[in-house]
């Protein structure tokens, strides 16, 4: 069986800086094989990397809150984390999850509960590395933020 080569292409790209450019391309695409594929997919699974929708509420309005990301697997929950395509600010999605101590996870066609943990301390070192190991860009978008540390969470299924 022949492996996907996209995975590694994506990883590659990742890494340089004209990617963070293309982010208006990519989350438009997203929406839009989001739609076609009734929610099951993005373009991320398109390019054979990991995506979850996850909905949580909002913190000011109450109201449920949905956005697409890449994660980061973790024996069987998700890591994700705000780096906002390397963006000085923190992304809303990132205050919403902190305000939270439950959310949903879409993942291709499987819809969980889960609980929220931002990791923080000794864990954040642990969980920052793993996670440039799988996302080589998240060291390049830390740049970009000018070192704004992301937040990660650790989505664990219930």
């Amino acid at each position: 069986m022949v492996s996907n080569p996209l995975p590694a292409v994506a990883r590659r790209l990742a890494t340089q800086r004209w990617v963070m450019r293309m982010a208006p391309v990519v989350l438009w695409l997203e929406r839009v094989v989001r739609r076609v594929s009734g929610g099951k997919r993005g373009i991320l699974d398109v390019a054979g990397l990991p995506s979850i929708e996850i909905t949580v509420m909002g913190r000011k309005t109450g109201l449920p809150r949905t956005t697409s990301l890449l994660y980061v697997p973790h024996d069987e929950n998700f890591l994700v984390l705000g780096s906002n395509w390397g963006s000085v600010k923190h992304p809303v999605w990132s205050a919403n999850l902190r305000a939270a101590s439950t959310a949903s996870v879409r993942t291709k066609s499987e819809r969980l509960e889960v609980t929220v943990t931002e990791i923080t301390g000794a864990d954040r070192k642990r969980a920052w590395d793993l996670a440039v190991e799988f996302w080589p860009g998240y060291e390049m978008e830390y740049e970009l933020s000018g070192g704004r540390e992301f937040r990660i969470f650790e989505l664990r299924r219930v």
